[in-house]
């Protein structure tokens, strides 16, 4: 089994570490003529437009972002409004801006570059307004297309393995990414940014379904040649991430899996050449699960790695000093601010500019709260550690002291682990950056990656990538639920290690966001 050939992702992750000898060395630069557009047009297939309006769900942004869909929702059947909400608020065009040589148009969730590499695809049963069928959602005109009649929700299930969600789901949405519209300005770590900005957009797409009671889980763990031959992904250029169970129907029976012809399907070309990062296909192929015996292996996978109760977690990290420990301060439901998921994902946007501000104690603790507060996800399972610790450079906070922190989640506290101010260290960090530096804090996700793989193969990469960024992609929702700002960025690897160590010896970052009050008021 290629999963269990770990030496593919210590390659991958190891060759694609940016160090201040390897960007200044690196002799790449953006060829602005050959930029690729930032969307997947079919050129012969006609649009199913949606409806653009956005009705408020009245549910507060913190609320939905903190819910961890644990819970049993009532069966619920999307029909094709709710579907066009959850769709637009996830990775939809939320603001244009024109300048001299064109138009930027920005997106409901952050991305890397503002490059747009992911493409949501949509599978599902009959629903009021939609027929059965395959489609691709198309954000450029805001439109499905239909590549396949009939309901292939058998071809998913079969290939999760009969994920107990996506059995009894009536919709499902498959995120892909086409690995050349960010590699054009990432090379070969745009693999790695396949998680960062489905995870951004998995964020916003968690909170919206949860608004409108929604059941939704995250679903790692499937074969990958049906999804992609479901899709018609090309193997060269595009890979299938994750999927998304939606809603919750136990009566829509799911039929056996219809075998799919392939399609083919003419697109408009990216840019005038695409180049070729092979880096990507090998771990992708190496990541890669081929059988429904190995999925369901790999989905009951316990025991192993990050598996640690709260309690043996805290053994784990050795004793603390009650001292240097700083319980957070959240708000109660009643006291947080209620601006809804929809006024603040049109609202979001990336901060270019921080203004060296105090943030308040409640606004860190309050974004931290509801971020953490769980995932639902395939390979996170209720009572385990999450794959990923959150590590803190706190600059501007209220009653706290500048310096380095640990986040523990079971104790809903911050472990100081050196006092100080670091903003420089931060700025050369975040790969010599001003954002960083100015922010009020940085807040760094990292993994003991030895663990991960361990216990889920070189699958868990993308696990660990993309948990740190649904995380990242809360922490950005939460911030501007507050009217405060939020940027992810990129960082020099094992430094960030370093800073951080001898807590943080043997982790590997996954995210970066820096959290603050923008220097432009109208963030």
């Amino acid at each position: 089994m290629k999963n269990r050939d770990l030496q593919a992702t210590w390659a991958y992750h190891n060759g694609t570490k940016h160090s201040y000898q390897s960007i200044r060395t690196n002799p790449h630069y953006l060829d602005w003529e050959n930029q690729p557009i930032p969307f997947k047009i079919y050129s012969k297939l006609a649009p199913l437009p949606l409806s653009q309006h956005l009705p408020s769900s009245g549910v507060a942004a913190l609320s939905a972002i903190a819910d961890p869909g644990a819970a049993t929702l009532s069966p619920l059947i999307p029909n094709i409004a709710t579907l066009a909400e959850i769709l637009y608020l996830s990775a939809g065009i939320t603001k244009r801006r024109r300048y001299p040589g064109g138009e930027i148009l920005f997106r409901a969730a952050a991305c890397t570059g503002a490059l747009y590499h992911i493409d949501l695809y949509l599978v599902c049963g009959d629903l009021s307004g939609l027929e059965a069928g395959v489609y691709h959602f198309g954000p450029h005109d805001f439109a499905l297309r239909r590549l396949r009649a009939g309901d292939h929700r058998g071809i998913v299930m079969r290939a999760s393995g009969a994920e107990p969600a996506v059995v009894g789901a009536p919709a499902i949405v498959i995120c892909a990414s086409t690995y050349w519209r960010n590699a054009w300005k990432y090379q070969s770590r745009a693999y790695r940014h396949c998680y960062w900005d489905n995870g951004t957009i998995l964020a916003n797409l968690l909170a919206a379904a949860a608004a409108r009671n929604v059941a939704a889980k995250v679903v790692m763990g499937f074969v990958e040649a049906p999804v992609k031959r479901l899709v018609d992904l090309d193997d060269k250029r595009e890979g299938a991430l994750s999927l998304v169970a939606l809603g919750s129907a136990p009566a829509m029976a799911v039929g056996p899996p219809s075998e799919v012809e392939p399609l083919s399907l003419e697109t408009v070309p990216l840019s005038r050449e695409e180049i070729d990062y092979p880096a990507i296909q090998e771990i992708h192929r190496a990541s890669s699960l081929e059988s429904e015996e190995e999925v369901i292996a790999w989905r009951d996978a316990k025991g192993k790695g990050p598996a640690l109760s709260a309690a043996e977690g805290m053994k784990a990290e050795g004793e603390r000093s009650e001292e240097r420990l700083f319980p957070l301060r959240p708000p109660g439901d009643h006291e947080i601010p209620h601006d809804t998921v929809e006024e603040v994902i049109l609202r979001r946007g990336s901060t270019r500019e921080f203004s060296r501000e105090s943030i308040t104690f409640a606004q860190l603790s309050t974004m931290l709260d509801r971020a953490t507060r769980g995932i639902p996800a395939d390979f996170l399972h209720p009572g385990e550690r999450p794959l990923n610790d959150l590590y803190l450079i706190v600059h501007a906070v209220e009653n706290l002291p500048p310096g380095a922190y640990v986040f523990h989640r079971d104790r809903l506290a911050l472990e100081q682990l050196k006092e100080g101010n670091f903003r420089r260290e931060a700025g050369y960090l975040g790969l010599g950056q001003e954002i960083p530096a100015d922010a009020s804090v940085d807040v760094f996700l990292l993994t003991d990656l030895n663990r991960v793989l361990e216990r889920f193969g070189n699958r868990g990469y993308r696990a660990a990538q993309l948990e740190a960024s649904i995380t990242g992609g809360k922490l950005y929702l939460s911030a501007y639920a507050q009217r405060l700002g939020a940027s992810g960025l990129t960082f020099f690897d094992d430094d960030v290690t370093d800073f951080f160590s001898p807590h943080a010896a043997g982790k590997s970052v996954m995210f970066l966001i820096a959290l603050g009050k923008s220097a432009k008021r109208s963030e």
